[in-house]
């Protein structure tokens, strides 16, 4: 018989996160989670996955049928993408400015895909012309994958221009909007975005673990003429759905985390009250106030302001500073966490993010005094 272990209730400080995400929880969002559990086919339950959609509709700026939050991670909103749309064969041209756009790559290729790689260096947004000229030498191209806000750099990428050359060249396109989705200007049906992923930790202000992902109608065309089946029976989109859609009939298709979705609901429904474009602003705004400080400071930026994301700041570490004593004193001394460099920029650079309710002016003011007392 195995001793019981004697484990007292895990209390965790109250942090500031002001890292690449999670992001700091707009405590309505907490309350929300904390509500009575409830079955997940309650027809109560079933009307606020309605609402639900309704709200992720409106983040994503689509009348997409095909738009609900995954109960995984952004990482499995990824995966879920990819092995809907992707045969053995297909080939995608993958843009990597980033840690995200290599995992694109590594999703492209567990598909049984061909992956045709375009290639920006670290710090900078993706290269329209790179891309048009890999659209052209590679006709067989079917998709077109980049990421629209790569979090290891802070670079934005443009979108709209990316997806419009997708379309020209009769490719369907694959966008990460991980750090994007309620942080910057993302507009899916204008732009013609084909299919999208997100995460709810980031500018939703939301508890980590869902996935908001939407899909075209074009899309949704490939997912229904497909050949073989689709080599995930958890993320199989043609099952999920009649589990969002089917109505007041809707069929059982896994347990889903009922909590967790209040949360999102809740996250959504605070972002419509304020509205898209005043929380893009929101995010724009401290952004200009962190930016003055930091250089201020003598920090310099990794990415160059015209492609600068405004909620996740990369910025470069001083000569003869360490890194990793910086962060640790930053959290012990004054509950405040900023990222780490990831990839090409480990020990180089800090991350710091300024992601929906941490986008806030006393936020912004506690970070540079804290940076400024540690560096000092």
């Amino acid at each position: 018989m195995i001793t019981p272990p004697t484990i007292h209730a895990f209390l965790p400080p109250k942090r500031i996160l002001m890292g690449p995400g999670p992001s700091d929880v707009h405590p309505q969002v907490l309350a929300a989670q904390a509500r009575p559990t409830v079955g997940h086919l309650d027809p109560l339950f079933i009307g606020m996955m309605d609402e639900l959609k309704q709200l992720l509709q409106y983040a994503f700026q689509t009348k997409n049928e095909m738009t609900l939050a995954v109960s995984a991670p952004g990482s499995a909103g990824m995966e879920t993408c990819f092995v809907n749309l992707l045969q053995p064969g297909d080939t995608v041209i993958v843009c990597r400015n980033g840690v995200f756009g290599e995992r694109m790559r590594q999703n492209v290729e567990r598909c049984g895909a061909i992956a045709i790689t375009v290639d920006n260096a670290w710090g900078e947004p993706v290269n329209p012309q790179a891309v048009e000229a890999a659209l052209k030498a590679h006709p067989e191209a079917n998709f077109v994958a980049f990421v629209h806000a790569e979090t290891s750099t802070g670079a934005l990428s443009d979108a709209k221009t990316l997806c419009a050359l997708a379309r020209q060249y009769q490719c369907l396109s694959i966008v990460d909007a991980v750090t994007s989705l309620g942080g910057v200007e993302l507009r899916v049906d204008e732009w013609g975005i084909d299919a999208i992923y997100s995460g709810s930790q980031k500018c939703l202000s939301c508890v980590p673990g869902l996935s908001p992902v939407s899909f075209s109608p074009a899309a949704v065309a490939r997912i229904q003429a497909r050949t073989l089946p689709v080599q995930s029976w958890f993320l199989d989109q043609t099952l999920v759905m009649s589990y969002w859609s089917g109505g007041a009939k809707r069929s059982y298709h896994h347990t889903a985390p009922v909590n967790a979705l209040y949360a999102l609901h809740e996250s959504l429904r605070l972002l419509a009250a304020e509205g898209l474009e005043q929380a893009w602003q929101r995010h724009n705004d401290m952004h200009q106030l962190l930016k003055l400080g930091l250089e201020s400071l003598g920090l310099k930026f990794v990415v160059a302001e015209h492609c600068r994301l405004p909620q996740l700041n990369a910025v470069y570490i001083p000569a003869g500073v360490d890194d990793a004593a910086v962060r640790k004193q930053l959290l012990e001394q004054y509950n405040l966490e900023i990222g780490a460099g990831l990839g090409d920029l480990a020990g180089k650079a800090w991350r710091i993010g300024l992601m929906g309710y941490a986008a806030r002016r006393e936020n912004v003011a506690l970070c540079l005094k804290a940076l400024e007392n540690v560096l000092a």
